[in-house]
């Protein structure tokens, strides 16, 4: 008995559901979407280009003035891993 009335009211709902799509009566729901701001997005990119522009040309004067010095440091005695052999 319960799942007669059961079926009837899925059956009943279901077809409400089919006659209002038919009818274009069919509830809308409006989507909204967050509007992003490309002016200001590109110009942070260009920021950071400029930024990163101003570091490459520092290092770029230091690798090309010859003070670059470079020094190697022991490996600690103390950590597990073996100090790597040179293949030279």
């Amino acid at each position: 008995m319960k799942a007669t009335k059961l079926l009837t009211i899925v059956l009943v709902l279901q077809s409400l559901t089919l006659l209002s799509q038919w009818t274009g009566n069919a509830p809308q729901q409006r989507a909204y979407a967050d509007v992003t701001d490309a002016l200001n997005t590109r110009g942070q990119a260009v920021d950071e280009l400029k930024e990163l522009n101003r570091k490459m040309d520092k290092l770029l004067d230091i690798l090309s003035s010859g003070n670059l010095q470079v020094q190697v440091a022991s490996p600690d005695e103390n950590t597990k891993e073996p100090a790597r052999k040179s293949g030279r």
